[in-house]
């Protein structure tokens, strides 16, 4: 796994900033003043930073925005890395100064002062845009060799630090889990990799194809029958309280989709290393709370599979026998998300009666028409724990927009020769999809559907990541779980 550079804590001490070497980066507040720690390094660059904070550059900068003094005076530092941030700055201000000191530290020992209340989230800003998925460049020299935090409490700072550092961990492991080709994360590897969670306390169960077969899973199976992939189901506990019902996370973890026998187009089909992205994102939530020891039961199920066109593969006309029961009429093979998650749905209700349930899925292109890359789609049986969700992805910074259900959309799914069809056409596909799964959701159980085609790969470099796999959702869930399922 990818691991955030090394992160130490050391006594803040104005007097040795002369011979750090590597970068040195500050915050200072809209009006420039300038505390004892820069003062000392104004007086070191010669007055560079005074001039700096007095200049029109400075005053039209936003908060969280960078600037950089290369090579001053009587220091040993590269540079200077001032981030423009009030004292009483925001949550998102602060992670997003973070972010951009991380874009701005290129070489050697990053030293943060850090002197401000919300070094935590600065620090963690830093820490989720530092990264970095280098695994496949073997000529690549990463010339950052550490984070140095220079504070006035050490052993406080470190303590708080270690939950935030449990949440960027949980990032980096979903974005390394997408990231990773095909070709070296397949079914297997995958499930060994959260096989390997054990180590940190979790509960780590394996259901292979006979055992799928034998609990009925035909609608999952189907999709991975043309692969040479072996179709898996795996199960992850956390028991931080006690007996408690668990609340339930479901991925849907398609290692691959080349849309089976309805063939996508080959442009942009490289991108599809990603539809296991809401398996990545539960997988990433289940480490973040081991980290962490959260006190709450939680269950992570992902169903993995690889859709491929060979000889045994799926067919559209085909008709499969969920778990549940339901028969359900295959009209594009490329529709198969909801297959593996209808199974799954039902399997982990079935099983755990959870107090409710979560599922993520790269699901459909419509929810990218809908709300590009800067918005997951939310849909939900439940006003209360929707609205619990959203609060904590707006408090996170992770966008998520509400979309609808209702029974004119659910009629469009119903099929004349089986119980239903997994694909009702363009209009409202995120929507229709969704309908699909809540079908496989019992009355008595709250749940959420989270459409993450958008979000997951965007194709560009956001904020908080480079360009490549975004970790969405991890933050947000943490929270969720953290604000309502916690024992105090």
């Amino acid at each position: 796994m990818t691991t955030p550079l090394n992160t130490q804590f050391q006594q803040l001490d104005p007097a040795a900033f002369s011979a750090l070497e590597g970068q040195i980066a500050l915050t200072v507040p809209a009006d420039g003043s300038l505390g004892v720690p820069a003062r000392k390094i104004n007086s070191l660059a010669r007055g560079a930073l005074a001039r700096l904070v007095a200049s029109e550059d400075w005053a039209k900068a936003k908060a969280g925005d960078t600037r950089i003094i290369a090579f001053p005076d009587r220091m040993g530092v590269q540079s200077i890395i001032l981030a423009k941030l009030d004292a009483r700055a925001t949550q998102s201000d602060a992670r997003r100064a973070g972010a951009n000191i991380a874009k701005a530290h290129t070489r050697g020992v990053l030293h943060l002062v850090g002197t401000h209340a919300k070094t935590p989230e600065i620090l963690l800003g830093l820490v989720l845009r530092g990264y970095a998925f280098t695994a496949y460049k073997p000529k690549h020299e990463d010339n950052r060799t550490g984070i140095s935090v220079l504070c006035k409490d050490v052993a406080a700072l470190q303590a708080t630090w270690a939950t935030y550092a449990a949440r960027a961990e949980g990032v980096y492991f979903t974005r390394d889990l997408v990231s990773e080709p095909a070709n070296v994360l397949g079914t297997v590897e995958f499930a060994a990799r959260l096989e390997a969670l054990r180590d940190l306390g979790v509960e780590v169960e394996v259901l292979d194809e006979p055992e799928l077969a034998r609990l009925g899973m035909r609608a999952l199976l189907g999709v991975g029958q043309g692969s040479a992939s072996p179709s898996k189901v795996v199960v992850m506990r956390w028991t931080g309280a006690g007996d408690a019902r668990p609340f339930a996370l479901v991925g849907k973890g398609v290692v691959f989709d080349t849309g089976g026998i309805s063939l996508k187009p080959g442009a942009g089909m490289e991108e599809m290393t990603c539809d296991m992205g809401g398996a990545g994102v539960v997988s990433g939530v289940m480490r973040s709370l081991a980290r962490r020891k959260a006190r709450a039961n939680v269950v992570g199920v992902v169903g993995l599979v690889e859709n491929m066109p060979d000889g045994l593969a799926q067919r559209p006309g085909d008709i499969v026998k969920s778990m549940k029961g339901d028969t359900i009429e295959v009209i594009n093979t490329d529709a198969e998300g909801r297959l593996v998650l209808a199974d799954v749905l039902w399997y982990t209700q079935d099983r755990f009666a959870p107090v409710g349930m979560i599922d993520l899925a790269t699901l459909t292109g419509a929810v990218v028409v809908a709300l590009g890359t800067e918005n997951a789609g939310v849909f939900s049986n439940n006003d209360a724990l929707a609205d619990k969700f959203l609060a904590a992805a707006k408090a996170e910074g992770e966008g998520a927009w509400r979309m609808p259900l209702s029974a004119a959309y659910d009629k469009i799914v119903d099929s004349h020769i089986a119980d239903m069809r997994n694909s009702c056409g363009r209009p409202a596909g995120s929507i229709t999809a969704a309908q699909f799964l809540g079908r496989f959701v019992k009355d008595e159980t709250p749940w959420i559907h989270l459409d993450i085609a958008g979000v997951t790969l965007p194709g560009a470099e956001t904020t908080f990541a480079p360009k490549g796999a975004t970790g969405w959702g991890v933050l947000a869930l943490d929270r969720f779980i953290r604000d309502n399922f916690e024992a105090a």
